[in-house]
C-alpha cells in the first residue's frame, strides 16, 4: 500500500456537558477540518457515564481506522472512563488523544453532573495524551488540572489565562490547539518529551512563528485541510458538510 492510498486519521470530537454551540471551537474544527466527525454521545444536558463510554466505544470501532480523541470538559473524563474500562480493544487505533480543560469531578458543589463521572478515573493511556490547562479555569486550579494529567499518565500543558477554554474563551477556531494535534500523530510517547515539544510549540506560535499549522486555509472558503495519513503530518483536502459519527441519541 503506497502513502497515498492510506486511510486518513479521523478526528473524533467529544464534548462535555450540553455539547459544544455553535461558537466553540470543537464545532469550528468540526465544520473545517476534513475527516473530523462528533461522536453523539446523547443525553447532553444530562449525562449518563455508562451511555457516554459506551457510544464512545462504538464510534472508536466504527471509525475504521486510525483515530485522534479531541476531548474537551467532561468529555475528558469520559474517555478516561472509556479507556479504563472498555478502550483495550481498539487501542492500536487510537494515535493519541488531546483532553482540553478537564473538570475536577472530585470537586464539591460545582455541578451535581460531574459527581456521576466521580471519583476521576485511575487509568495509564496506552496511547500518547496531552492535557491542556488553563489557570483561570472555574471548573479545576492549574494544580488540580497537573493532578488530573498525572493520573492519567497524560503530558500537560498550561495555557495560561484561557478560562474554560470554550465559546466564552473568545478563541475561535482555536489556532493553538490545531497546531498540538500533529504531535500526537507524530506518536511521541514519553510525556516528559510530550510537554516540552508542546510548550516549545506554544510559545513558537504566540510569537508570530511562520511554522506550518495543522490547517493551511484562513478563509472559510478556501482549501481545508485533510487529517494526514497514519505516516503522514499534512495533506490538503477540499471542504465538506458537516457531519457526526457514532450513535445518533434521538434526544
Amino acid at each position: 500500500m503506497t502513502l497515498a492510498e492510506q486511510d486518513p486519521i479521523k478526528l473524533l470530537i467529544v464534548s462535555g456537558i450540553d455539547g459544544s454551540g455553535a461558537r466553540h471551537w470543537q464545532t469550528e474544527w468540526e465544520r473545517d477540518l476534513d475527516d473530523c466527525y462528533r461522536v453523539e454521545l446523547g443525553c447532553w444536558d444530562d449525562p449518563i457515564r455508562n451511555v457516554w463510554i459506551s457510544r464512545l466505544d462504538q464510534a472508536v470501532h466504527e471509525a475504521g481506522g486510525d483515530v485522534v480523541l479531541v476531548a474537551h470538559s467532561l468529555g475528558c473524563q469520559a474517555v478516561a472512563w472509556w479507556a479504563r474500562l472498555l478502550g483495550s480493544s481498539a487501542v492500536p487505533s487510537v494515535r493519541g488523544a488531546l483532553l482540553v480543560a478537564p473538570p475536577d469531578v472530585d470537586q464539591q458543589d460545582v455541578d451535581r453532573r460531574l459527581d456521576r463521572f466521580a471519583p476521576n478515573p485511575d487509568v495509564a493511556f496506552a496511547f500518547p495524551a496531552l492535557v491542556v490547562a488553563s489557570r483561570d479555569d472555574p471548573y479545576a486550579t492549574i494544580d488540580r488540572s497537573r493532578e488530573i494529567a498525572d493520573q492519567w499518565g497524560a503530558a500537560f500543558l498550561d495555557a495560561g489565562d484561557l478560562g474554560h477554554i470554550n465559546a466564552d474563551s473568545e478563541i475561535a477556531e482555536w489556532e493553538e490547539g490545531q497546531a498540538l494535534l500533529p504531535l500526537l500523530i507524530g506518536g511521541t510517547r514519553d510525556r516528559n518529551q510530550l510537554s516540552h515539544l508542546a510548550a516549545d510549540l506554544l510559545a513558537k506560535h504566540r510569537r508570530g512563528s511562520k511554522r506550518t499549522p495543522f490547517h493551511a486555509a484562513r478563509e472559510r472558503d478556501a482549501a481545508r485541510v485533510q487529517l494526514p495519513p497514519a505516516s503522514m503530518f499534512f495533506d490538503d483536502g477540499m471542504i465538506r458538510g458537516d457531519r457526526t459519527f457514532g450513535i445518533d441519541a434521538g434526544d
